[in-house]
């Protein structure tokens, strides 16, 4: 019956409370010990800015307790005590908003306790922003790949946002991001990965201010395993790409790349979509009413303007090897509706997503580096001093 009386006693200090800041307890000389919730009990649209506090006037805070709710998804809160007992905060200082805190403390002075329940919610904000990332989740990927994220609002505070992202590798290696413009934020390592390598995305965007009222949404991780290498080069003079896979032999393929007057590309660029068929419509590239194919086979992205590598079957057979005819992609020999014994299907069936393909000897300039993942045609100092984070 003691114990009950005193846990009803305990309840009762925090009851009937008001909405201002004022400590429980009677305080003065020998009375109950004072505790202070900040921010305060009933406080509403509480915003990011506040810092949340538990502290006592003497004695020591013998618990604090703090449940944030939100998502539906009910959570306590780590926090850590002062030296001295009298001060209890949160080990992550920020506070989550579009939630609802509630604290419970008990704190003793000699023989005298006193308890404190509060309870406040933080602001919902108007807007918010994601990031799109790429690779997915789980992905097997070449040893190019480049993690990138493409914001669905434009970002101010670039350093804020690249803070919360960490791209991280086991085995460990350098990664460092690099931003174009103020939607695009890049991660990659100086060198290509190592195969087997693997990465982990971790996105602590929630509640991050990317620009003035627009907070991040996101609050997740997710890896990606690099495979196997595979570095193709095609000369562009030479008409041809010379494939290096990992433990093996070279191989020498013919290709045809643009024509003078329509060069591809030089540079690395890096696969990132593969397409058993699609339709290549000259008009959404520029090319006016040129071509358009509606079932080109074996076609794998290599630039986000439109350079593909893909099969051929309309140009004679006796280009490839000894000339350029393209409007900028690179092509390999094919038959309509893809073959099963020919360049392009034996090439797409070695093929990852984040490969590298780099053109050599075209008379067109380097891709840039945000045309797709083009990341790996600037110099490691020069990717380093995209980042936000100096």
């Amino acid at each position: 019956m003691a114990v009950l009386a005193l846990v009803a006693g305990l309840a009762g200090c925090g009851a009937g409370e008001g909405p201002g800041d004022d400590p429980a307890g009677g305080g003065g000389p020998g009375g109950p010990v004072r505790i202070t919730v900040t921010p305060s009990d009933g406080s509403v649209e509480v915003g990011p800015d506040r810092r949340l506090e538990v502290r006592v006037d003497r004695g020591r805070l013998e618990s604090v307790k703090v449940v944030r709710v939100r998502d539906a998804r009910e959570e306590q809160v780590p926090g850590e005590l002062s030296g001295d007992g009298r001060r209890w905060r949160p080990v992550d200082g920020a506070l989550a908003l579009a939630a609802r805190y509630t604290v419970d403390a008990v704190a003793s002075d000699g023989g005298r306790r006193a308890a404190r329940h509060a309870s406040f919610t933080t602001v919902v904000p108007q807007e918010r922003f994601i990031g799109y990332v790429t690779p997915e989740n789980r992905a097997t990927v070449g040893t190019g790949m480049i993690v990138s994220l493409e914001f669905s609002r434009e970002i101010t505070d670039r350093a804020a946002v690249e803070r919360a992202v960490r791209v991280t590798a086991d085995p460990e290696v350098p990664v460092a991001g690099h931003w174009f413009g103020r939607d695009r934020l890049d991660f990659r390592p100086e060198e290509y990965w190592r195969p087997g390598t693997e990465v982990t995305v971790d996105l602590a965007l929630r509640d991050v201010e990317g620009a003035p009222g627009v907070f991040g949404l996101q609050r997740k991780a997710f890896t990606f395993t690099v495979g196997r290498s595979q570095v193709s080069t095609v000369d562009a003079a030479a008409h041809t790409m010379r494939v290096v896979r990992e433990g093996e032999e070279p191989a020498l393929v013919p290709v045809t790349a643009g024509a003078p007057e329509t060069p591809t590309y030089n540079g690395k660029m890096v696969v990132t979509e593969m397409l058993d068929v699609t339709r290549m419509d000259g008009s959404t590239v520029g090319f006016g009413g040129e071509y358009d194919i509606p079932d080109v086979p074996h076609a794998i992205r290599l630039s986000r303007s439109g350079t593909f590598l893909h099969g051929n079957y309309w140009a004679d057979t006796s280009v490839f090897g000894h000339g350029n005819v393209s409007h900028g992609c690179v092509g390999l020999r094919d038959v309509k509706g893809g073959g099963r014994a020919t360049p392009a299907r034996w090439f797409y069936d070695r093929s990852l997503i984040g490969d590298v393909v780099e053109v050599v000897n075209s008379d067109d300039r380097t891709v840039a580096p945000d045309n797709g993942l083009g990341g790996w045609n600037l110099d490691w100092r020069a990717w380093r001093a995209g980042s936000a984070l100096g």
